[in-house]
């Protein structure tokens, strides 16, 4: 995959599929040399200790619509291309947490891509869902929650187009101001 937007999709898929009604989704720039964690926490099925070990493998699925899986192996690929690393923690029942960690100035670190256009069809294919979006640096840090923002809108259904504009110009916003001059792709 070519951007971190595109895996951010995927691995959603999985949580939502997983029967999740919370997902967190944490981006961090951070330390020094700066590495960039990529972070998705839910509160579905959840995997067990078995699978967990072979979630890796491209050919081990919970798909029956194919025999591959091949989402968390191209992010596991994509982590170590540019130095960092893939974990799993994951619990039956009690939900799932993937991180990914990248050194920011690493040649073959992927882009964010559009973090913000994803987010947004996310939270319009998926308004029942409690999502919660966090990015932070050193600089600054940005936060949104969509049960607060539920709450501010009074009835006002999220998925309604002004809405989602909102949600879609507020997170570039954040993005912006939080790893504007940390991430070589964002211009502030």
């Amino acid at each position: 995959m070519k951007d971190l937007s595109l895996h951010l999709m995927d691995i959603i898929q999985n949580s939502i599929t997983a029967g999740a009604t919370r997902i967190a989704v944490v981006l961090q720039a951070d330390g020094k040399p700066y590495r960039l964690t990529f972070e998705v926490t839910d509160n579905g099925r959840g995997m067990d200790p078995e699978f967990l070990q072979k979630v890796t493998d491209p050919f081990k699925t919970t798909r029956t619509t194919r025999e591959v899986g091949l989402g968390i192996p191209l992010l596991k690929q994509s982590a170590e291309m540019a130095g960092g690393e893939l974990t799993l923690h994951s619990e039956r029942n009690k939900g799932t947490t993937l991180k990914a960690t990248f050194d920011v100035n690493h040649i073959d670190r992927i882009p964010l891509g559009d973090i913000a256009g994803t987010i947004q069809m996310l939270i319009m294919a998926q308004p029942d869902i409690s999502w919660n979006i966090e990015f932070s640096s050193l600089h600054d840090r940005f936060e949104l929650d969509t049960d607060e923002v539920k709450q501010q809108l009074e009835g006002v259904p999220i998925q309604q187009s002004d809405v989602l504009e909102w949600i879609q110009n507020t997170i570039q916003e954040g993005i912006e101001a939080v790893f504007g001059g940390v991430l070589d792709e964002i211009n502030r």
